[in-house]
């Protein structure tokens, strides 16, 4: 009924207006609508990134994807996108965003990491460990977090 109401007013005052206008001579042409704002990578790995931060995993890996489509060589983005997938137990597609980064960046600590942590959670360990000794020169502190996972002691609630 409100809406009812509203969409009445607007309508009188848009009446009242254009005759007004009609007295008052020539009126200018409305100005060009403006172009909307363009959707670049970053903007949407920082939502990806936001998204994560809440644990909103679907709208996480949806930010991430877009980010990817934009600019396909954005390791970041890629990352984020097999994390996404990952906390989603979505392995399989989150092994592949993650190979993609690495592809993209081969000495990636935090996506070595997190695709050792998907291996551990798919059962397979000999990938795991194989990673595990990639990640050790390159973070120290993130091969321990691996280990760890390796060795049963971070549950997969707490990736």
């Amino acid at each position: 009924m409100k809406i009812r109401r509203l969409l009445i007013a607007i309508a009188l005052l848009a009446s009242a207006t254009a005759a007004g206008a009609a007295d008052s001579g020539p009126v200018a042409a409305p100005p060009a609508a403006a172009s909307p704002p363009t959707v670049t990578a970053a903007f949407r790995y920082n939502e990806g990134e936001a998204f994560a931060r809440q644990q909103h995993w679907k709208f996480a890996e949806s930010a991430y994807d877009d980010a990817t489509k934009i600019k396909a060589d954005f390791p970041e983005a890629w990352n984020g996108l097999g994390h996404a997938r990952k906390m989603q137990n979505k392995f399989p597609e989150a092994l592949a965003a993650y190979q993609e980064a690495l592809r993209l960046r081969p000495a990636f600590p935090q996506a070595l990491e997190y695709l050792g942590e998907t291996y551990v959670a798919m059962g397979r360990m000999d990938d795991a460990r194989g990673t595990l000794t990639t990640l050790k020169p390159l973070d120290a502190g993130l091969a321990d977090k691996l280990a760890q996972a390796i060795d049963g002691q971070k549950p997969n609630a707490a990736w």
